[in-house]
C-alpha cells in the first residue's frame, strides 16, 4: 500500500516541456493510444489536468469530454503549461490527499485518484513525447509510485484494468521501472511512429 504522495511537479514540468516541442504538422501524427492522433491527446491532456485539479480541491463537476482532435483550444501551447502546473500545485496543497473526492462522476478516496492523476500526466506525457520524436525522462519517484499502484490495481480489479488500458505488455522483471509502467498500461516501451 502507497504510504507517500508523489510530488506531481517533477513530471508536469516534463511533459509541459513536451508540449513545447509538439510541432504543428505533428497534430495528425499517431500516438500510442489507439484511435488518437496527437491533436486528441493533447485534448485529453487539457482535459484531464482541470479534472484531476478540481479532484484535489474537491470540487464538483470533474467530468470531461471524449478527447477530441476537433476540439483542441487555440491556445493550448500556453494554456497547458499552466494548467499542468496548476495541478501539480493543487495536490500539494493540504488534504488534497484525504478524504474522499470525485472524478469522472465517481466518488473516490482521494489518494486513489491523485495516483490515478499521476499515471495520466506520466503515461500520457511519454506518449505525446514517442508521437513527437521527443526524448522524455520519467521521474524515479513518480514511476515508481505509478508502478507500485498499477499492480496493485491489476490484482484487485483485473477486468477493470483490461478495459481501462488494453493487454499488458510483456516487458521483462528486471526492465527500468517506467518500462515496467508502459508495459501495466498496454505500452510497448519501444513504440514508434516508424
Amino acid at each position: 500500500m502507497q504510504t507517500t504522495t508523489p510530488d506531481l511537479g517533477p513530471q508536469t514540468a516534463e511533459v509541459a516541456r513536451i508540449v513545447a516541442g509538439v510541432q504543428d504538422d505533428q497534430l495528425g501524427s499517431p500516438t500510442p493510444c489507439p484511435g488518437m492522433d496527437v491533436a486528441a491527446l493533447l485534448d485529453h491532456l487539457v482535459g484531464l489536468t482541470i479534472a484531476f485539479r478540481r479532484s484535489a480541491e474537491k470540487a464538483e463537476g470533474t467530468e470531461g469530454p471524449v478527447p477530441d482532435a476537433a476540439h483542441l483550444v487555440p491556445d493550448w501551447r500556453t494554456r497547458l503549461p499552466a494548467q499542468l502546473g496548476s495541478l501539480a500545485a493543487a495536490w500539494r496543497e493540504p488534504g488534497a490527499w484525504d478524504g474522499m473526492t470525485t472524478i469522472a462522476g465517481m466518488t473516490m478516496p482521494a489518494a486513489d485518484v491523485g495516483l490515478v492523476g499521476v499515471n495520466e500526466v506520466l503515461v500520457h506525457g511519454w506518449d505525446l513525447a514517442a508521437a513527437t520524436g521527443q526524448r522524455y525522462q520519467a521521474d524515479p519517484a513518480t514511476a515508481q509510485a505509478c508502478l507500485t499502484y498499477n499492480l496493485e490495481f491489476a490484482a484487485g480489479v483485473p477486468e477493470m484494468r483490461d478495459q481501462i488500458y488494453g493487454p499488458v505488455v510483456a516487458v521483462p522483471d528486471d526492465a527500468p521501472v517506467f518500462d515496467r509502467v508502459l508495459g501495466q498500461t498496454g505500452r510497448d516501451p519501444g513504440w514508434s511512429t516508424g
